[in-house]
This record gives structure tokens, sequence and C-alpha cells, in this order.
């Protein structure tokens, strides 16, 4: 049973419950540590694959999945079409110890409908690359937009700082891909809350000792509190016109 807030359109729930009504992908392992298979007795040794069913490893070949290739994630238009013409496929992923999560690496697919899928995309390769250049090209503009207008929101909020300042406040946090504040839907909509704090935290890296403090041991909330009355003076002296 699943529940979806009342506000949520129709076709947004229709596609949520087609979605969710699809059955599980099979998974793969890529094996981090020496196993063996519990229906053929075969090693398992780190870096090969494997197959969880009832708890329990099994070799692909005792899987019923070794005739399927692995493909390497990286070519999202040769993963998307090899996936469409393999009439089975799976979802190999592996333990990342650093993040503690399960990272996709590839799939396995029929050989035929891998083949099938690099024929394509062969042949319509310019074709793609010169959309993914113009996609580039109007990621780029969007970017630089943003950048522009929340740079002038800034300015706005804080008069004081120079526009060179606020511009290179603005592309900071902006940057696609960053997880910054600027990426963030409240950070695009140039909400107040959303740029102060994008502000306080150039003022803390670039105007305090507040990194350097970091690099002492010192701990984030502790330096915070350290800094905090030099990143209050000078958002006051912004908050006023230049020379007021």
């Amino acid at each position: 049973m699943h529940y979806v807030a009342p506000e949520v359109p129709e076709k947004k729930k229709e596609k949520l419950s087609e979605r969710l009504g699809k059955p599980a992908e099979l998974v793969v392992f890529d094996n981090l540590r020496d196993s063996q298979c519990s229906e053929c007795k075969k090693e398992l040794p780190r870096g090969s694959f494997l197959f969880m069913e009832g708890g329990q490893p099994l070799c692909l070949a005792c899987a019923d999945l070794d005739h399927l290739v692995f493909l390497p994630r990286g070519d999202a238009a040769l993963t998307r079409r090899a996936k469409k013409y393999s009439g089975l496929h799976t979802v190999v992923v592996r333990f990342s110890r650093a993040r503690n999560r399960y990272e996709r690496q590839g799939l396995l697919v029929e050989e035929t409908a891998l083949e099938r899928a690099e024929q394509e995309c062969l042949s319509d390769a310019d074709i793609r690359a010169r959309r993914r250049d113009a996609d580039a090209l109007r990621r780029d503009q969007e970017d630089q937009d943003l950048a522009d207008h929340m740079a002038a929101a800034i300015t706005a909020m804080f008069p004081g700082c120079r526009p060179r300042e606020a511009r290179a406040i603005a592309s900071y946090t902006a940057a696609r891909g960053s997880g910054r504040v600027g990426r963030s839907a409240a950070g695009r909509a140039l909400e107040e809350e959303a740029l102060r704090a994008a502000v306080i935290a150039s003022i803390r890296h670039k105007r305090t000792n507040y990194d350097e403090l970091l690099m002492q041991g010192v701990d984030r909330t502790a330096a915070r509190e350290e800094i905090r009355g030099q990143v209050d003076q000078i958002l006051s002296a912004w908050e006023k016109p230049s020379g007021a």
C-alpha cells in the first residue's frame, strides 16, 4: 500500500502508480569478498558476479544468467537501447564502503541486444553528438541567466556588497551539480532566505578564519559560533548602501 499527498496532480499519481506497479528489477552483485555458490559449490572470488536467492549466493550459471554479458555504466544511449532490446536483463551493483550504499555499475544484457544497441548508436552518433552540444550550450545559458538574476537579487538585498562580489557569490552557489543552496528550489526561485544563506556561506569561507579553524580540528558548530560576530558585522555593513 502506498500513500500519496492529496495535492499531487492526477497525471503524476498515474505515473507513480505505474512505476510502483512494475516488478522489481533483478539485481546481480559485484562481489567484494571471496564467496561460494550455495548450489554448485563453485568458488566466487572477489570481483566476480553473484546472484542472491533466498539469502544464499548463486553463481550466474546456477542462477540461469550466465548467457548475459556485462555492459558497464557510462553510455546512457547504449544502456537504454540494450535494456530495451534485451528480453532478460539485470542491474549490477557494488557496495560502496565510502558512501555506505549500493551503487549501480551497469547491466547484464543479452549479447544480441547489446550488438543491436551498439549498431544503432553508431548509426546516429553524429546526431546525438550535435544534440549533446546543443544541450550543453542551452544549459550553460540557463546557468548564466540564473547567476545573473541571483546576483541582481543579492545586490538588491545587500546594496553594500560590490557587484563583482555579488556575481562571484551567485556563480559559486548556482553551479550546476554542486548541491549548493543556489541549486535548490528555493535558490532558483530567488527566495530571500536561500540567498542570504549563500551570502553568509561566502563570507564565512572568504572573509573569516573559519576554514583555518576547521583545519585545526575545531568542531564545525564551535567554529561557526566563533566567527559569528565577524559574519554579522559584514552582513550589517552590506545591508547599507555603499558610502552610507
